[in-house]
């Protein structure tokens, strides 16, 4: 990289950077400020972040001749060149690291299709382009096909560090359409940047010789880093992360091939993807990355990476018609190719064409790579400065009218981009099943685990768990700073905010990924216990899950009684189940001795699980969950049906839903013979708390659904002694210290459109 050799050889190295460190200042300012105020309208970090650029650039302050002799030094541009590729490789690099590779195998098609669909298109708009500029700017000794080229792949090039970071300021990151939008703009991205290494190594004679290099250090380098890791992680057992001096080894592997890379005139972005998506994801090496990149990554990097985007700008290029003509032509033929390509396959596809309108314009981002073909265009061929200012006024205006476009179609498709699978009703167990399990402690981590891995189903089935450590916050901490401020301070104090357990906790998840291939994602909210059901419940809605799964209040003794835990986690559990944005389960770790007997599922025993329905909605949201359950190969599943033989009992519409929603699960799941069932007929609630007594000791797990507070004639009486209404009342029952059982108690409440 010709910037990266003429930083090395510079000999005033003081000057240009105080003066880029204090523009870097001014970018992070303005754009905090102008993000307050565009995010009241819709507007995402990347636009505020590109005009902070803007107003400092060409375009705007440094229009005054003192501002610009401090802001721009004779070899500041070379500077900010090196920031910008040292912030794009901490990106992508990252981007890998959190690539999530099961989604991206299982979407591959439907990505690819989308991301060619649009290159398609761009290239037949590029073409058009590159012929219209051809004649009316000025060349001298081009080769009109290589630069015909390289304006096709800056139209066609998507960015996905913009992609993604407008997915998660605009809260899809996690829906179907963000996660779809940045698998294509990933692979639009590296088709793009592989042609461009195809068409240096045609004009280079050591181009083939250097690419062959190139691909041996990546893949030399991604067996070095794996195995530096796995050293690293035994290294450092009995901690919760690596220590410093280990993250800035595993960085300077990511960077060092990148800037040889670089060197040798091809672009470094693939190699750190594939290291990042190489990377051991189980173990504290990828937890400690995730952690100290992810705050640095989207506070600092990304809004200067961006902001340098904006100082790219110069207004002075349109001060003529002529100019502005150009670059609207150009840039409408972008804009219009990308959303084009992009509709062409939604439909082709069969998918929502208003869904396809919002991709395509998150498909038009642009970013440090298009900055970086420019580059390589100066390369190969001979042109003006008034040629580099047209590009680059129309990568920066392409992304800015995306952003302004998707602002405004989102506030349209909102609700179709919303939260859609609040419950497990209605999908089917082939479908990818999202879950947020919560602990308080090392306590109910087993247990936890064990639902999790039972509600993957089958080998095949995708699922996507979520494990929040919910953390209390002292009352001695006067005022609630950043998470990022307690982990490197309080946190590391093994009297709070989580202590041991968070060790414990990372260690089972680690060992509970090796032996299943199942990736747990965690997370943590530290907060008091009066607003800790707010942390869930908005990590519920930004996560899109189905399911919530939290501990109950209460854990087993050796000789099997209940013992109450804090107070404080039961208010929050209650409130959980009235405010959680879908359903929610609650986990009463039961066994004999003391010791939950679910738990052995997770060392291989076949498990008997008995799901237990009584009618309602509750109910049949348990038995939604329990034919996940009987999908796993260790998991043998039995429907226990309560049938009331009392004559007072109305058949209201409730009894004609049950029927119907139980004929349709009876003809698909046990007239097969896939779950065992049983139907029990019964008089009143004495008769009913008989035949649980009767089965407490068969099953280790029970399933059962919370039920509304009736006077269903099967319940009569049994809710008499209650201790924990919000269990519902055979729940109730079960988890009761007077009611010794056998197994563990799954209690299912269904989402509501209204709290209960």
């Amino acid at each position: 990289m010709n910037a990266t050799q003429t930083f090395i050889c510079q000999s005033d190295l003081i000057n240009p950077l105080a003066t880029m460190g204090l523009q870097m200042s001014c970018i992070l300012v303005l754009s905090h400020i102008f993000h307050l105020v565009l995010k009241s309208i819709g507007h995402s970090g990347p636009i505020a972040q590109i005009l902070a650029g803007l107003v400092l650039g060409p375009s705007g302050l440094s229009r005054i001749s003192k501002i610009k002799e401090f802001f721009y030094q004779p070899s500041a541009y070379d500077y900010y060149s090196v920031i910008g590729f040292f912030f794009s490789i901490i990106f992508t690099f990252q981007l890998g690291l959190e690539t999530d590779i099961p989604y991206t195998v299982r979407t591959i098609q439907t990505a690819a299709t989308v991301a060619y669909c649009g290159i398609l298109f761009s290239f037949v708009s590029g073409g058009i382009v590159s012929i219209f500029l051809y004649k009316h700017l000025e060349f001298i000794g081009s080769n009109y096909f290589v630069y015909g080229l390289f304006v096709i792949m800056i139209l066609a090039d998507t960015a996905p560090q913009g992609t993604a970071r407008m997915a998660a300021e605009l809260k899809i990151a996690t829906s179907d359409a963000g996660r779809l939008a940045v698998s294509c703009s990933l692979i639009n991205d590296l088709s793009c940047i592989l042609l461009f290494c195809l068409i240096v190594s045609l004009n280079s004679g050591k181009g083939f010789g250097h690419g062959i290099v190139c691909l041996l250090i990546t893949i030399g380098m991604i067996f070095i880093i794996k195995y530096l890791v796995k050293w690293f992680n035994r290294r450092n057992r009995n901690q919760k992360y690596l220590k410093n001096t280990e993250v800035f080894v595993i960085l300077s592997l990511v960077i060092a091939p990148s800037i040889i890379i670089e060197l040798m005139s091809f672009n470094s972005m693939v190699n750190c993807f594939l290291i990042g998506l190489m990377f051991p994801r189980e173990g504290k090496s990828a937890r400690t990355l995730l952690f100290k990149l992810s705050y640095s990554l989207h506070n600092f990097i990304l809004p200067i990476y961006f902001g340098y985007i904006g100082l790219q700008f110069n207004a002075e290029y349109l001060g003529k018609v002529k100019n502005v003509v150009l670059v609207l032509i150009i840039v409408g033929l972008s804009v219009l190719g990308k959303i084009c390509g992009t509709l062409a396959a939604y439909q082709y596809l069969k998918l929502p064409l208003n869904e396809g309108l919002v991709m395509g314009f998150l498909l038009n981002l642009k970013g440090h790579a298009d900055l970086v073909l420019l580059g390589g265009i100066s390369k190969l061929i001979t042109w003006t400065l008034r040629s580099r200012d047209l590009l680059t006024i129309t990568i920066v205006l392409n992304s800015v009218i995306s952003g302004i476009g998707i602002a405004v179609f989102m506030r349209r498709e909102e609700a179709r981009l919303a939260h859609r699978y609040r419950f497990l009703e209605p999908q089917d167990t082939d479908q990818e099943l999202r879950v947020l399990a919560c602990v308080y402690g090392s306590r109910h981590l087993a247990a936890t685990i064990a639902v999790i891995y039972a509600l993957r189903g089958s080998k095949t089935a995708p699922i996507a768990p979520y494990l929040m450590h919910l953390i209390e916050l002292s009352e001695k901490q006067k005022s609630l700073k950043s998470y990022h401020e307690l982990e490197e301070d309080e946190l590391n104090s093994e009297e709070n905010y989580g202590g041991n357990d968070v060790l414990e906790i990372n260690d089972a998840v680690d060992a509970f990924a090796v032996d299943n291939k199942i990736l747990i994602h965690q997370l943590k909210a530290v907060s008091y216990f009066s607003t800790m059901y707010e942390d869930v419940c908005d990590g519920a809605e930004d996560l899109r899950v189905s399911i919530v799964l939290i501990p109950f209040h209460k854990h087993q003794r050796i000789d099997g009684k209940m013992e109450s835990g804090k107070e404080g986690i039961r208010t929050t559990n209650q409130r959980i189940l009235r405010h959680a944005p879908c359903s929610v389960g609650v986990i009463v770790s039961r066994g004999p001795a003391g010791v939950p007997g679910f738990t052995q599922i997770l060392s291989g025993s076949v498990q008997h699980v008995a799901c237990l329905f009584f009618g309602g909605s509750d109910d049949q949201e348990a038995l939604a969950c329990s034919k996940r359950m009987a999908a796993h190969p260790m998991v043998n599943l039995t429907i226990i049906r309560f049938v009331s033989m009392s004559s007072s009992l109305s058949a209201g519409s409730s009894n004609v839903e049950d029927d119907v929603y139980f004929t349709d699960f009876y003809n698909r799941y046990i007239r097969s013979g896939q779950i065992g069932y049983v139907e029990k007929h019964v008089r009143n609630g004495a008769e009913s708390l008989g035949i649980l007594r009767e089965i407490g000791e068969m099953y280790s797990l029970f399933i059962v659904g919370k039920g509304k507070r009736g006077h269903s004639p099967m319940t009569t009486g049994m809710s008499d002694w209650e201790e924990c209404p919000e269990l519902g009342i055979v729940g109730d029952i079960l988890a009761s210290s007077e009611f010794n059982i056998g197994g563990s108690v799954l209690i299912i409440q269904q989402h509501r459109n209204t709290n209960v």
